[in-house]
């Protein structure tokens, strides 16, 4: 049942009232031994574990599909309060609200959701959200451009494919080159730039990286900074609970997906987008800005700020054409890391990294399963099969016994018929890195 806590100034006038002096002495009439019995229950238990259990006992018919299929978009728990609470009337709208004075409740939701995200990337502001990591990408690239007033982009091949093409549809109208810097090896050093970045206005690097392997991505930002071009980062932002933030690492705009902080996969969708950036760079920033300001009578309150940078004020001037954005997506995003906070962030990160590096030493202890990449990792690796074929029969057989043992690189229009992209979350139990061992061990 719902209630609201007492406070003290509530229970000394309630004591008061009664005329008895403490908590104790209200409850001096109930025996001592009836007051607190031990009762015969088990255990205290997460949330995640009890829908587990109430799914196993409640619908032991319904078979209980295991996925391990990452690439852009993850399987991690959503918190049963992040959407009890973001459905509430009040919020739905995916519109930031022009009149602030009858808008302050939506303002500072999104003003808090800056907020965090700024703490958890190390950055100085941070927008109203992005249509999703994709275009938040193409977008820092367009401000690194008008930045530097330089016409490359070079990106690492690293990146998600599917953001790298976003990027080159976003630019395709405009003189602007995009290249493209091969990872062989599965993520990219310093030496590979060697040359590439003297007219770039930034580079591209994902943290980590779409194979799952961490970048160096304060050296890469030193290769980047050292030739006057822009370092973007596209962050994970589970792994931020115990990497470094990319803002400790050197990036001048960080951005990714929200799809991870409390948004159910859905089917693919929705998806919500963050952008942070340095202070120096808000005013090629798209998007909304919340800001908190003070009214005539000095009461604090928000307001949607910089406003001369988007398209209602600036036409075709205007840093971007986003108008609505992803709010609700991001209100969500904010309740989740609210309901986490720091500590249980860091326990989810470990949890998958944890599960991640046990998947891996499973799987490729398996005759015919290789790691062709030995880069750290954080919770999605690389496998290869051998012979290729091998892999067409474990996605097929694995399929049909409702197991998602990964997405083939294939799928992306990568040139590796033999790899299989493998993530791991804190959803995943050993228990079920073990039947995923098992099914793949058994398909020859």
């Amino acid at each position: 049942m719902p209630y609201i806590p007492h406070t003290d100034e509530e229970v000394r006038e309630m004591l008061s009232t009664i005329g008895v002096d403490s908590i104790d002495d209200l409850f001096a009439n109930i025996p001592e031994a009836a007051r607190n019995p031990r009762m015969d229950l088990p255990e205290a238990i997460s949330e995640p574990e009890l829908m587990r259990i109430l799914k196993e006992r409640l619908a032991p018919a319904d078979r209980i599909c295991l996925s391990f299929a990452g690439g852009g978009a993850y399987h991690h728990n959503v918190p049963a309060a992040t959407w009890r609470l973001a459905t509430r009337g009040e919020f739905l709208t995916a519109y930031t609200p022009y009149q602030a004075e009858a808008s302050q409740g939506t303002l500072q939701a999104i003003f808090e959701y800056q907020t965090m995200m700024c703490r958890l990337t190390g950055m100085d502001v941070s927008n109203a959200s992005m249509y999703d990591a994709a275009s938040g990408l193409a977008e820092a690239a367009l401000m690194a451009v008008r930045k530097t007033r330089r016409m490359k982009i070079v990106a690492a091949g690293s990146v998600n494919p599917i953001h790298r093409q976003v990027v080159r549809t976003q630019v395709s109208c405009q003189p602007i080159q995009v290249v493209t810097i091969d990872t062989p090896e599965g993520v990219m050093t310093p030496a590979m730039l060697d040359g590439a970045l003297s007219d770039a206005a930034c580079l591209l690097v994902q943290y980590p990286n779409f194979y799952g392997c961490i970048e160096d991505v304060a050296a890469l930002g030193e290769k980047a900074h050292a030739a006057g071009a822009l370092l973007i980062v596209s962050a994970y932002p589970i792994a931020l609970g115990i990497l470094r933030t990319p803002g400790e690492l050197g990036a001048d705009i960080c951005v990714g997906e929200l799809q991870s902080l409390g948004i159910p996969l859905s089917f693919g969708g929705p998806h919500g987008g963050f952008m942070t950036c340095k202070n120096d760079l808000i005013r090629q920033m798209p998007g909304r800005i919340v800001g908190m300001a003070t009214d005539k009578e000095g009461r604090p309150g928000y307001c949607l700020t910089l406003q001369t940078r988007e398209q209602h004020i600036r036409r075709e001037k205007a840093t971007s054409n986003i108008c609505s954005n992803q709010s609700l997506i991001a209100l969500a995003a904010s309740i989740t890391l609210a309901l986490w906070g720091k500590q249980g962030l860091r326990e989810i990160a470990t949890a998958c990294a944890e599960n991640a590096h046990y998947a891996f030493d499973r799987l490729c202890a398996l005759p015919g399963v290789t790691a062709p990449y030995s880069a750290p990792f954080f919770n999605e690796f690389v496998i290869r099969f051998d012979p290729p074929e091998r892999l067409t029969r474990v996605m097929a057989q694995c399929l049909a016994q409702g197991l998602q043992p990964g997405v083939p690189l294939s799928r992306f229009g990568l040139p590796a018929p033999a790899d299989l992209l493998v993530a791991a979350t804190e959803v995943n139990l050993k228990s079920d890195i073990d039947t995923l061992v098992d099914f793949v061990g058994g398909v020859k």
